[in-house]
């Protein structure tokens, strides 16, 4: 079964050769706050915010002078922006007193951040810190599940199958993979099956055709 793992892996890596993390930051700092802001929200939108946000307020000393009240009308055009204005304020506030402003650089240590579940601190530390880390977003969930590397009912048990069906290596980059598979071909409700370079192999396609 890893060698069927492995082949669909190789296959999306070579349809994908400019696959990356499609979130804008220049620093670890800009990356954490950018995935607390995309729960439930698109890259794109993302983007268009902090583009503005991060233009005024680049570094977490500046984000120390913001209140929620501000960030809220900052990003309010972002889903769940009351919660994640608070979230923000008091995860920049923790990153000060007991990280010495730095973002830290593991896993355990940053889900104890408001706002920072498993799949944003996979984010930030695969793509900052050079950890080989699955961040299981809607994307990888859907897909992953949806072709067969995975068969998982949660994030959480999906993230475990794929690090155990997929060699270390490449989880990350098997990550950046799968999410634009998703959002390029196996597309949430008209999957385009037909343009699909992995469809041989895949759970979906067999069931379906």
């Amino acid at each position: 079964m890893r060698k069927k793992f492995k082949i669909i892996v190789d296959k999306l890596i070579e349809s994908y050769p400019d696959a990356k993390c499609e979130l804008e930051y220049e620093s670890p700092f800009q990356l954490l706050i950018a995935t607390v802001l995309s729960a439930q929200t698109t890259d794109k939108k993302v983007n268009e915010v902090t583009n503005s946000l991060f233009s005024e307020y680049p570094k977490l000393e500046d984000f120390l002078n913001l209140d929620e009240e501000k960030l809220k009308d900052k990003i309010k055009c972002i889903g769940l922006y009351r919660t994640k204005s608070k979230n923000i304020i008091n995860l920049c506030k923790i990153l000060k007193e007991e990280f010495n402003g730095e973002v830290p650089k593991t896993r355990d240590e940053l889900i104890t951040l408001p706002g920072v579940g498993r799949k944003t601190a996979n984010v930030v530390i695969s793509n900052c810190f050079g950890v080989q880390a699955f961040a299981v977003d809607v994307h990888v969930f859907r897909v992953s599940n949806r072709i067969g590397i995975a068969n998982s009912k949660t994030p959480e048990q999906t993230e475990l199958e794929l690090m155990k069906n997929i060699d270390e290596s490449l989880w990350t980059i098997c990550h950046h993979t799968i999410i634009f598979h998703g959002r390029r071909c196996c597309t949430s409700r008209k999957p385009n099956c037909g343009e699909c370079k992995i469809k041989e192999y895949c759970k979906y396609y067999k069931q379906n055709n």
